[in-house]
């Protein structure tokens, strides 16, 4: 094979800012091959979302069935999951001997860009099975405090709620995205820098003893940021399977996310879709 083939189980954004919409685009120009396996059908555009379908959890299935056994799959980015039957059930499937060795990147959604809830608490609940199967978790601020049912306002509070996610619940890397630490300081070779206008993404694993890598980035000031999470997941699954390591992987998504952030069209009243580019 010379292209890297990545299996999206994620929902429908209609309004194409985020979900299997952003997913497909994100992998095709980072080279890969995008499959999907729909979870959901959502009515939404930059302003909210106004209506779900779930899709059942039979058919989620039929999809992921459907690809892996004709065209195979490399790699495994899971997104909106729609609910809890649909987590247990793509739980089974992929620790079934064809996928059981297949990286797979987990972003835990549960509310939009928009503030929508996209997760039940029964779908929430569930998400253990995922995060245990995980090569990588994505959650951001909010969704790691739901995960781990800790505080996580500063940066010891959130090693402390990754690291009880990997050692308590068995989970695997933890990657807490889209980070603001205000009112702190960082000293760089030639000066002292305020923290209030960044962002920092901390990654946490357990690979004898305890790793951790910070990125950090100043923050583009923009509302057309629909469908980062998902962008950014789907570029770590994308270079999962074409070989990367996990640290590479990140870094080379994190800088498509910017990228595509800074070229966002202004698309919509609300938080409108980003700009794709190669």
């Amino acid at each position: 094979m010379t292209v890297a083939r990545i299996l999206i189980i994620a929902g429908s954004d209609s309004g194409g800012g985020a979900g299997i919409q952003a997913d497909i685009k994100t992998v095709t120009l980072l080279g890969g091959h995008a499959m999907t396996a729909i979870t959901a059908l959502t009515a939404q555009n930059t302003l909210g979302v106004t209506a779900v379908h779930p899709v059942p959890a039979e058919m989620v299935i039929a999809q992921i069935d459907a690809v892996a056994s004709d065209i195979g799959v490399d790699a495994v980015k899971i997104g909106m999951i729609g609910s809890a039957a649909t987590v247990e059930a793509v739980a089974d499937r992929l620790d079934a001997p064809d996928l059981a060795q297949v990286p797979v990147v987990f972003d835990p959604v549960m509310i939009a860009t928009s503030g929508s809830r996209l997760a039940d608490e029964a779908t929430i609940a569930a998400f253990g099975r995922l995060l245990r199967r995980a090569t990588v978790s994505t959650p951001n601020l909010d969704e790691l405090r739901a995960l781990s049912m800790m505080l996580v306002a500063d940066e010891i509070a959130i090693q402390n709620a990754a690291g009880y996610l990997i050692e308590q619940t068995g989970s695997g890397a933890i990657l807490a995205t889209g980070v603001r630490l205000p009112g702190g300081r960082i000293r760089t070779r030639d000066s002292d820098v305020s923290t209030d206008d960044m962002l920092f993404d901390f990654l946490y694993e357990k690979k004898e003893g305890w790793q951790e890598i910070c990125w950090r980035a100043d923050r583009i000031d923009t509302i057309h940021d629909h469908g980062t999470g998902c962008t950014l997941a789907s570029g770590i699954a994308t270079g999962l399977a074409q070989g990367m390591g996990l640290a590479d992987a990140i870094v080379r998504a994190r800088e498509f996310v910017r990228t595509a952030l800074l070229a966002a069209p202004g698309l919509g009243a609300g938080h409108g879709p980003m700009g794709y580019r190669c």
